[in-house]
């Protein structure tokens, strides 16, 4: 659960460090790196569904979701962000 909670959270904290990032190449780098941290959340909430580790199905799909929106914004942000180079 730990595991989650750190790849859960770490988006957060790297989206803002990428804000204030030096350079585009290092905003393209941080925000690389929240996409990897939503993917590796995304992945844990799949184990846990497959496992069967939460009754609370409901949440679990909604938070799958939600992850894989903004896997999705995050993955659009960078192509444009690259385009834009």
């Amino acid at each position: 659960m730990g595991q989650i909670i750190r790849s859960g959270t770490s988006p957060a904290l790297n989206y803002g460090e990428a804000q204030s990032a030096e350079s585009k190449k290092d905003f393209v780098h941080k925000m690389g790196i929240c996409l990897k941290e939503l993917r590796e959340t995304f992945v844990c909430l799949k184990i846990i569904e497959k496992a069967n580790l939460s009754s609370d199905l409901e949440n679990l799909t909604k938070a799958k979701k939600e992850v894989n929106e903004l896997i999705s914004i995050f993955v659009s942000s960078i192509k444009t962000s690259k385009n834009n180079s």
